[in-house]
């Protein structure tokens, strides 16, 4: 049998290895790789279950084919169970044997090229990301590799941006490289009440005002060994601006109605949207803390400065909200892409990821076409009459205008690309290159 498959699968153009039972393949699997075993079931020393077994064990990853005269439809499934791609009864044809060796190469290229392309996006990701954030644009890899080197340092850090650009983001992904022990601790500063931003901030014994029943811990002993985000900087009263520039300086936090103030290793990042800078020249933020803050400046550009990034950024909240929505759609229309790249976006990333998660939940079809996107576009799907659509009461005339439209709608979604519209539209390729000639001319 071996003399025989060794033979009929050399004219094939196979290169073929023949190890007398399964203890000597396995030592040959050992050596070099293989892409396909054909396996017997009963050999001496080891038959052909324990051949998978310890094969499975050992992590080997050729497709695996079991053959035997003396199966069952048991032992077929006891040996996929075990990993086995296919299994063939004997006596077979040659025939047999080469179909399923076919199919055996076309899983194998699969299987390849599945994992070259896993490997290709790791890399593209790792090259092209920062945390929780994306961007292959230069003003964004500049973003990146800076945010990098700061990270494993104590050094205070102010981000600046527009909203809805990623400053959140940015911050989180330097404490993810910081190797702090402790936590990420993110305050909006313009969203605490003025009264109560130095008792959330540094916090308070029992009775030290009226309603205090119980200590408090603030949020700066909260973030000890850690990172306190305190986002919208700019909206800090200048009173605790002073008190906030007393604990960068010193380490240490008092908190309301404390006798002695309690020693804190914070690591700060502050971000805003404002310009800290022309702030100070009004008298609405202390120079002193805007120096302590801005040690390390790292300014997000705005998404109408990165339009590049933006083709990345859609795939990449495409792929989320696919995922979150369980949704049948699979890509963007080139027409829907191109009005994204186009747009000027004043919500930034925040708005864009919005825009996408809208067109995965409206989309009909399993493509993002230009109507699924927001109103600001300008695209709409009108709910007219019909017979304000089609003009007419011809069944024939009505006819070819809706196929003519609906090509119309195809070509867009697929960006010319006839094969795939014919797909879309049900019908063959001939027939759509026939409906283009006619509704069209011959130019289209």
């Amino acid at each position: 049998m071996r003399h025989m498959l060794s033979s009929v699968l050399g004219r094939l153009g196979y290169t073929v290895q023949a190890a007398e039972n399964g203890q000597a393949g396995l030592e040959a699997l050992q050596q070099q790789d293989f892409d396909v075993v054909l396996c017997d079931i009963r050999m001496p020393e080891m038959d052909g279950m324990e051949f998978l077994r310890r094969a499975n064990e050992e992590g080997i990853t050729a497709t695996i084919i079991m053959m035997s005269a003396f199966g069952s439809m048991d032992t077929a499934l006891a040996a996929i169970r075990l990993g086995a791609y296919d299994y063939i009864s004997k006596p077979f044809k040659p025939d047999e044997i080469e179909l399923t060796l076919r199919k055996a190469e076309e899983r194998e290229k699969l299987r390849k090229d599945n994992k070259a392309l896993r490997q290709e996006l790791a890399t593209l990701a790792g090259e092209c990301s920062f945390g929780k954030m994306v961007g292959r644009s230069k003003p964004m890899q500049e973003v990146f590799a800076l945010a990098t080197k700061v990270a494993p340092h104590s050094t205070t850090v102010l981000v600046t941006g527009e909203s809805g650009t990623g400053k959140e983001l940015i911050a989180q992904g330097i404490h993810a490289l910081s190797g702090r022990k402790g936590r990420f601790v993110p305050v909006n500063c313009g969203g605490l009440p003025e009264n109560l931003i130095e008792s959330e901030l540094f916090g308070y014994k029992k009775g030290a005002f009226t309603g205090a029943d119980r200590d408090r811990q603030g949020l700066f002993p909260a973030a000890d060994r850690g990172t306190l985000f305190l986002d919208e900087i700019g909206e800090l009263p200048i009173a605790l601006q002073v008190k906030l520039l007393r604990v960068l300086q010193e380490e240490e936090v008092q908190p309301i109605g404390a006798a002695v103030p309690q020693k804190i290793d914070v690591r700060i990042i502050a971000a805003t949207a404002r310009d800290l800078a022309r702030e100070v020249e009004t008298g609405s933020f202390r120079q002193d803390l805007y120096y302590r803050l801005n040690v390390v400046h790292i300014h997000v550009p705005p998404l109408r400065e990165r339009v590049g990034d933006i083709p990345m950024l859609s795939e990449f909240f495409l792929k989320r909200y696919i995922h979150r929505l369980n949704s049948p759609v699979q890509s963007i229309a080139p027409a829907a892409l191109s009005l994204l790249v186009r747009y000027a976006w004043p919500g930034n990333v925040r708005e864009l990821e919005n825009a996408i998660e809208r067109a995965v939940v409206v989309a009909d079809k399993n493509v993002v076409l230009p109507e699924n996107l927001p109103a600001v576009f300008g695209i709409h799907r009108q709910d007219r009459r019909l017979d304000d659509v089609l003009g007419t009461f011809s069944i024939k005339q009505a006819q070819r205008i809706m196929e003519r439209s609906l090509i119309t709608r195809a070509l867009e979604a697929t960006g010319g690309n006839k094969s795939r519209a014919a797909g879309l539209l049900e019908i063959s390729y001939p027939s759509l290159l026939s409906k283009i000639k006619e509704f069209m001319g011959p130019d289209e």
